[in-house]
């Protein structure tokens, strides 16, 4: 197996990612990302190209493919099996292995992570933020859970492997030439909807 700089890299490539697979498949993922993604892109102009960072099997960019169907996919996914699954869309240019090692050789419209900075070991996240920046030739979005201060919750039983904090903020402190274009929240008991209580940040370099 790969040798992972962190521990939460070699949890998401291993069986536990694997199980992640199982638990998140279905049209009602689909349908929920196409609610969100409606709302995001309302306040986006001219995105022909997206980047998602932990794009897993593909649930996020299969919204997208529907609604921006002329747009360039690629997605970065750490998980072996994930990212087969990814492959077998035929419209995502796909990056297998970890995002913090990846080395982006384009800029994308729009470049994203949704639930993926909250796995993220803290002492990485510098650089998954600067793998998010320099991927993005425009917008950068963060659909994450949101906490004012950090917090590590227990996830499914495993102590440091879920992480909530101001993943925008920081990414606003961070580089001077963004700025916020957007944000909002969804809920998991929205009745039409439901996602799972995310916080989305849109972003725009200047």
């Amino acid at each position: 197996m790969h040798a992972f700089r962190t521990e939460q890299e070699a949890f998401w490539a291993s069986g536990f990612g694997d199980a992640y697979i199982d638990r998140n498949l279905g049209a009602e993922y689909v349908a929920a990302n196409l609610a969100l993604f409606a709302r995001i892109l309302a306040r986006t102009d001219g995105v022909g190209s997206v980047l998602e960072l932990g794009a897993n099997v593909g649930l996020n960019l299969r919204a997208l493919r529907q609604m921006l169907p002329a747009a360039e996919l690629a997605g970065v996914e750490i998980n072996p099996r994930a990212a087969e699954r990814l492959r077998g869309l035929g419209y995502v240019e796909v990056a297998e292995g970890s995002l913090l090692e990846h080395r982006q050789s384009r800029k994308y419209d729009l470049a994203f992570t949704k639930g993926v900075l909250i796995h993220i070991a803290p002492e990485a996240l510098p650089q998954a933020y600067d793998a998010l920046y320099a991927a993005s030739r425009r917008y950068v979005l963060v659909a994450e859970y949101y906490n004012p201060t950090p917090v590590s919750v227990p996830y499914r039983g495993h102590a440091e492997r879920l992480f909530k904090r101001d993943f925008a903020g920081e990414l606003l402190d961070r580089y001077a030439d963004l700025r916020l274009v957007d944000y909002g929240f969804v809920w998991r008991r929205d009745p039409v909807f439901p996602d799972d209580d995310l916080t989305w940040f849109l972003l725009e370099k200047r």
